[in-house]
């Protein structure tokens, strides 16, 4: 049998439910790393959408999209979620215009990519696509989008995002917005100070009215940048499993960003996945005195409230372009380029703690995530030889690479009132 054949055999097994038997026979557990790599599903749980006529400090050191069709091909990734995305979005007719134009050009910027031959790829909108993609050695988009706020105050906006194709919501960004609290308020300039650290106490009605609707659309929940209270009522409101689509883990990383572990056993409890993500301020060791005081150290420097939701909170504040470039270069440099020791080492905790059927992979690219040995999808092959190291089998893999993820999506378009398209 080889290995595109095994690979469908491992989509079919978890399309129809049996995710935790055993798929693959022990002589096949001995396959080399990159053959292990090939019959994986992988599915990068979150990027964001790079407008190539924009300029952007988070591209690849070619300047393209860390994702563009060229690295999943490299990296052999079946699919990888685009995020429509926009943060600090003013709560005024004028704002919320703005941000719809911003989500809008996203739009078809991932829909023109879509529409070219020579990048062979397809837009998904179902987990019957994904896996009729990968029948065809195709690679996938699938639609993201974070930040409600882009909606306006109008639950309905979420119907015409669906009808676009969009198959995963996110309620917040930066700040808070009518729909949810963040789990970074954002600085106030004219107030010199956050906004309070919660303004609906989790979910506003409309927020609560928004997760309902996206259950009935089937398209999946991301809590994602919600705050704790916020997460824990969108998992517990969900008729479907939810996904946080690059999220890690708050007991190694104690940041706001990253999920505690009453969060994460909710998550699983309700069926969901987290999905580590290689953002090197979400997953250094914050329980190092030293490194502690050196980034508390910097921003004081910088004028920057020594306090911190994660260690580049803030840096937009800066008005001098050579004095915020300074500060982002220390702590840059304090933090470290990451590894993907410290990536696996989120990995492993949630698998320790909840379990392999609750863990998968978000990277973040293109706008900020990447650690050596992970800087952009052409580098995939690394993370599953990193698992290997760490004694993971071949289905565990297959699993947190994208098996999870296919699951949720399933479970989701199965608990809706609306057919999947």
């Amino acid at each position: 049998m080889n290995i595109r054949n095994r690979h469908l055999i491992l989509l079919a097994a978890v399309l129809a439910g049996c995710s935790t038997t055993p798929l693959v026979s022990p002589k096949s557990q001995n396959l080399a790393s990159q053959d292990i790599h090939q019959q994986a599903l992988v599915i990068d749980a979150h990027a964001d959408i790079e407008i190539p006529s924009n300029y952007s400090i988070y591209v690849g050191e070619d300047g393209r999209s860390r994702v563009e069709p060229a690295k999943l091909r490299v990296g052999q990734v079946d699919a990888v979620v685009m995020t429509i995305s926009k943060s600090l979005i003013p709560r005024t007719a004028e704002g919320y215009a703005a941000a719809r134009a911003t989500a809008n050009e996203e739009l078809q910027a991932v829909l023109d990519l879509t529409a070219d031959p020579d990048d062979d790829l397809v837009l998904i909108k179902s987990s019957s696509e994904l896996v009729t993609s990968v029948e065809h050695d195709q690679h996938g988009l699938i639609l993201g989008f974070q930040n409600a706020a882009m909606l306006g105050e109008d639950v309905d906006g979420i119907d015409e995002f669906y009808a676009a194709g969009v198959r995963m919501f996110a309620l917040t960004h930066l700040g808070h917005n009518s729909y949810a609290d963040s789990s970074r308020p954002f600085f106030i300039a004219e107030l010199g100070k956050h906004e309070p650290e919660s303004e609906h106490g989790g979910l506003s009605d409309l927020g609560r009215q928004a997760i309902q609707r996206i259950n009935e659309l089937g398209a999946m929940v991301d809590v994602s940048q919600l705050s704790k209270q916020a997460t824990l009522q969108a998992a517990a409101l969900s008729t479907a499993p939810v996904i946080a689509s690059h999220s890690n883990v708050r007991a190694i990383t104690d940041v706001t960003r990253s999920l505690s572990n009453e969060e994460i056993d909710l998550i699983a409890e309700k069926g969901g996945v987290v999905h580590v993500t290689p953002f090197r301020a979400y997953m250094y060791d914050s329980s190092d005195a030293e490194l502690d005081t050196k980034i508390r150290a910097a921003r004081r420097t910088a004028g920057i409230m020594e306090d911190y939701y994660y260690p580049f909170e803030l840096y937009w504040e800066m008005d001098d372009p050579i004095a915020k470039r300074t500060f982002l270069t220390t702590v840059s440099d304090l933090i470290g380029p990451g590894s993907l020791d410290l990536l696996v080492d989120h990995i492993d905790y949630i698998v320790q703690r909840v379990g392999i059927e609750h863990v998968g992979i978000g990277s973040d690219f293109n706008h900020g995530g990447g650690v050596e040995g992970f800087q952009d999808a052409s580098e995939a092959a690394n993370i599953t030889t990193k698992l290997i190291e760490r004694g993971y089998t071949q289905e565990q893999i297959n699993l947190i690479w994208g098996g999870n993820f296919l699951r949720v999506w399933k479970a989701a378009e199965q608990a809706s009132r609306h057919p999947a398209n």
